[in-house]
Formats: structure tokens, C-alpha cells, sequence
């Protein structure tokens, strides 16, 4: 009859002592990440008096809103923030949907030069953006019949300081295509041939059964698109110029400029504010964005 030997002690007590010591560094690292986070948030609570006292420098002994009414009263704070929702939700839309079509028509669909753009599309992403900063603004500017312009794209602004002059160059990436593309590849081939045989077209197979499989990969991308355009500043900053438009981090810019020497309490409470949604949207969709990445990582 065999018997299991039991492990050694000291090897279970170096077993015990490693994972012990990889929580308390795993520990240790989300303090030193959260706490600036952390002191934003007291900090953006407390009145001028004790704005930087050390003896509440973590935790606020007075709590406050005037900061938070400050920066709504100083600048169109909440009308920067809802142009920067509107932009960031409509580019996760345009990526949403015509990234999955194209990953889906590279990974599944068979068509002659397949390989050959799909490897241009992966060279596209090794190309800085701002590289294209000026052929898109140019573009944009002499988009035909728009903006005042004529058939030749003359005579007006085109879709500078519109919109359309966020929306259309952000409407799908190379990123997008790619990560549904991924997805799209690991999903089995038998669904798509049982469909055809039933008499199923490409369209069908794609948002009857293709499609609801994807839920944590759009999860994933949605979540990632909309930190994209959330955070941008460059672009909006290039092409919006009427302040009715502006974004959210271009507002806080302008913030800083005139008035982030002096009154910090209100800097740090539109910096809590314009954090606020990427928190909130991971919260709520953390276990399709875990997914998504395990998912679309273990694809060939």
C-alpha cells in the first residue's frame, strides 16, 4: 500500500512565508498607488484655513463644498463635462461597432488581400498619432461643403471647431480592429458553417451568433476607448476653440492658467470630478474588462 509523504515543515513554512511576503508587497504598492488619489480627494474637502496643515493633512478636521462651487462658478465646468461624455460616448460607439465588424470580417470572412491590409493596419498602430496631427487637421479643414466650404474644399473652416472634428477621426482605430479581431479568432468556425448550411446570411451570423459571445471583449474595448477619449487633451485642444465645446481636460487647463496658482482647493476638486466617471464605468464593468483581457490575450 502506498502512503503520501507529507511535505517537510520547513518547506511548508517557506511556502507560508513567500505568499505572506507577496500579499504584503501586493499591500504596499496599492497604498503607495492610492494615497495620492486619496489626498486629492481630503484635500479638494478642506477649507483654505487648513488647505495644507499638517496636522490634517490626510484626514480633514473641517469638511467643505466651496471648491466644489468654486469650479463651477469660475468656468462652464459642468458644460465641459458633458461635452467630454458626449465625445467619449460617441467614439465608443463608432468603435464598438465598426471595430467589431471589421475584426469580425478579418478573422472570419475569407477575401482576397486579407493578410496584406491586416498587417498594414498592425504597421499603422507602430506610428506615433501625433505624426498624423497635421494631415487630420488639414483634412478636416478642407472636407468639401462643409463648414462654409465649397465643392473644393475652400473658403471656410470645414469641421474645425465642430464636433465632427473629434468624432470622425476617432471613430474606429487600428486597437479597436484589432482586439475584436482577436476575439473574433478564437471563436470555433463550426458556428458560422452550421448557419450556412441552415440558409443564414453573413449579417445574420455575425449579430445573431458571433455577436452576444463578444459581451467582455466589448466590455473591455468600450472601457478602454472611453479612457481614450476622456483623457484627450491634444486634439480637442487643436480643433475646438469655441469654449462652448470644450472638454473637460482642456477646462481644467485653462483652469490651471488662470487661476491654479492661488486657489488649489478648487484645481483639486474639478481633478476629483473629471476622475470620477473612469472610476465609476470600471467599477461597474471590472468583470467583463477581466475577462475581456484573459479572453483576447490567449488568442493566436
Amino acid at each position: 500500500m502506498n502512503t503520501v509523504k507529507n511535505p517537510p515543515k520547513a518547506q511548508k513554512t517557506g511556502k507560508m512565508v513567500g505568499k505572506i511576503s507577496w500579499y504584503v508587497i501586493l499591500g504596499l504598492l496599492s497604498i503607495v498607488m492610492i494615497l495620492p488619489f486619496y489626498w486629492t480627494i481630503s484635500t479638494s474637502f478642506k477649507p483654505n484655513s487648513i488647505l495644507f496643515a499638517a496636522d490634517s493633512y490626510f484626514i480633514p478636521k473641517e469638511v467643505t463644498l466651496d471648491h466644489y462651487r468654486t469650479v463651477f462658478s469660475k468656468i462652464p465646468f459642468a458644460r465641459y463635462f458633458m461635452n467630454s461624455f458626449f465625445l467619449a460616448s460617441a467614439g465608443v460607439v463608432t468603435n464598438l461597432i465598426f471595430g467589431s465588424l471589421a475584426g469580425y470580417a478579418f478573422a472570419k470572412l475569407y477575401f482576397r488581400g486579407k493578410k496584406v491590409l491586416f498587417r498594414i493596419l498592425l504597421s499603422s498602430m507602430m506610428v506615433p498619432g501625433v505624426v498624423a496631427t497635421i494631415p487630420q487637421f488639414m483634412v478636416l479643414k478642407n472636407f468639401p461643403l462643409a463648414g462654409g466650404n465649397d465643392i473644393f474644399g475652400q473658403g471656410g473652416s470645414g469641421f474645425i471647431n465642430s464636433y465632427w472634428a473629434i468624432v470622425l477621426p476617432g471613430a474606429v482605430g487600428a486597437f479597436a480592429v484589432f482586439f475584436m479581431r482577436q476575439f473574433f479568432v478564437g471563436q470555433p468556425d463550426e458556428l458560422a458553417d452550421a448557419a450556412r448550411i441552415d440558409g443564414a446570411g453573413e449579417s445574420r451570423i455575425f449579430f445573431n451568433i458571433y455577436l452576444p459571445l463578444t459581451k467582455p471583449a466589448l466590455a473591455t474595448l468600450g472601457i478602454m476607448t472611453f479612457q481614450g477619449g476622456w483623457n484627450n487633451f491634444l486634439w480637442p485642444l487643436i480643433v475646438l476653440n469655441d469654449e462652448e465645446r470644450m472638454t473637460i481636460q482642456v477646462g481644467l487647463s485653462k483652469f490651471i492658467y488662470n487661476y491654479g496658482d492661488k486657489d488649489y482647493g478648487p484645481l483639486l476638486a474639478g481633478t476629483v470630478i473629471a476622475t470620477l466617471p473612469m472610476i465609476i464605468i470600471f467599477l461597474f464593468a471590472q468583470k467583463y474588462f477581466v475577462q475581456g483581457i484573459s479572453f483576447t490575450g490567449s488568442k493566436n
